[in-house]
């Protein structure tokens, strides 16, 4: 069963700063209902007093629903809502008149009076400060504040109300509704900004393992390249020199035959060398990529100790430190991430541990597991990859690995190889 918040644990970042913004307007409807519901007294439920109440529930329904569709516009899901902002607007303008107009012509009292006034006010304030989510830049912005204010002023005139109430009304409004628009513009610019970043992050992920990618092929063009147009120029001389029935053409096919034995040596060992992990290699660069991905992570690893250890074991625990790694940047939404190694005279243990951690189950990752571990972000095929991949490079040197949640929010994973009589009397040789 799924743990109560795991919808939230399992969201990215960026969707969790996109839902906190959404609900948080959502959240002003029901300020906007409530910082002008408390006045409604028992005149407002009956009668012709009942449409403020009833005006003032749509326009703040009106002003979630285009808030929510202003904020998919910002992430780029929806096109701008241009007809319901102008809705939006038209509706304030209508429940500033009907608030006007029971003012005037209603059941009389200080409640409705007292309703009525905060109705206009608390309306047009959010309403402006709703719009400007669905305009870009400080101008445009301003300029919807400013027509709101104005529009204030226009409401409340032709009902008779003092040049000093309908200024204050106006000015409440231009106060009001410029501190909503401030609070719309940061809360756009955060969410814009905390995407911008993830995609950042994503986008140099994905040219770290481009650039990988162009090593390897640089390494084998390098070695094939000149080999291959050797053996090319040797064939042509070599058919040249049969058609004229020179023995030479026999001494040229051998030197052809040497020269493609050599290349496939030599790709061997281009490709060995890139499947095998030098350890400290693979802890400086998980240190960089993962620092450079705003991720803090401490290496904690004994001085000159990982050139002392066998290939062997370097290159298993590479692949360990090498896998961890890649998915804690590929999945999940860690902050912090702790290598550590420990070596001594029977045993070395290598210990990668981030939070993060999105809760085990369908459609979850754990962003320290290696894709196939339970909570990993894959399936693994059974080719060398992922959890069982890792054990069996660690079983050719007799190694274990352990991967599995550490406590709410954090992923462990403990590599262990033992170091037999000959490496331990290698190390103290050294």
């Amino acid at each position: 069963m799924r743990r109560p918040g795991g919808w939230w644990r399992r969201k990215s970042t960026p969707a969790k700063v996109e839902a906190y913004t959404r609900w948080s307007y959502h959240f002003f409807a029901v300020a906007e209902f409530t910082s002008v519901g408390v006045p409604f007294g028992g005149g407002m439920w009956t009668g012709s007093g009942l449409v403020l109440p009833v005006v003032m529930v749509a326009h703040c329904v009106l002003c979630a629903v285009t808030a929510s569709r202003a904020l998919d516009w910002v992430c780029g899901r929806r096109p701008r809502p241009v007809r319901l902002l102008w809705t939006l607007t038209a509706a304030g303008a209508v429940v500033g008149a009907v608030a006007m107009w029971l003012a005037e012509h209603g059941p009389g009292g200080e409640d409705v009076d007292t309703a009525a006034g905060g109705v206009f006010g608390v309306a047009l304030i959010f309403g402006a400060g709703t719009t400007t989510l669905g305009v870009r830049g400080w101008r445009r912005g301003s300029a919807v504040v400013v027509g709101y204010a104005l529009g204030a002023g226009a409401l409340a005139f032709p009902f008779g109300l003092p040049g000093a109430a309908v200024l204050v009304s106006m000015t409440a409004v231009l106060i009001g509704g410029a501190f909503l628009t401030a609070t719309s513009g940061f809360s756009v610019w955060l969410l814009e900004a905390v995407y911008a970043l993830d995609e950042a992050r994503e986008t140099r992920t994905r040219l770290a393992v481009a650039e990988e990618r162009l090593r390897f092929g640089r390494d084998l063009h390098d070695v094939m390249g000149r080999n291959l147009a050797v053996i090319a120029l040797k064939s042509e001389l070599a058919v040249q020199l049969a058609r004229r029935g020179r023995p030479e053409a026999v001494e040229q096919m051998i030197e052809v035959q040497r020269i493609a034995r050599e290349s496939q040596r030599e790709v061997r060992d281009v490709v060995r060398g890139y499947r095998e992990a030098d350890l400290g290699v693979e802890l400086a660069g998980a240190h960089g990529v993962l620092t450079a991905a705003g991720i803090e992570c401490a290496v904690r690893a004994p001085v000159g100790e990982t050139d002392r250890l066998p290939a062997e074991v370097q290159s298993a625990l590479g692949w360990v430190v090498r896998e961890t790694t890649t998915n804690v940047l590929r999945h999940g939404d860690a902050e912090r991430c702790s290598v550590g190694l420990l070596v001594t005279e029977g045993r070395v243990v290598l210990t990668v541990e981030n939070d993060g951690v999105q809760a085990s189950g369908e459609g979850t990752t754990a962003p320290g597991a290696p894709a196939g571990s339970p909570g990993g972000g894959g399936v693994d095929a059974g080719g060398g990859s992922g959890l069982a991949g890792l054990r069996e490079r660690l079983a050719r040197v007799d190694g274990t690995l352990e991967a599995g949640f550490a406590g709410a929010g954090t992923f462990r994973v403990v590599a262990e190889v033992p170091l037999g009589e000959a490496a331990v009397r290698k190390e103290v040789s050294a």
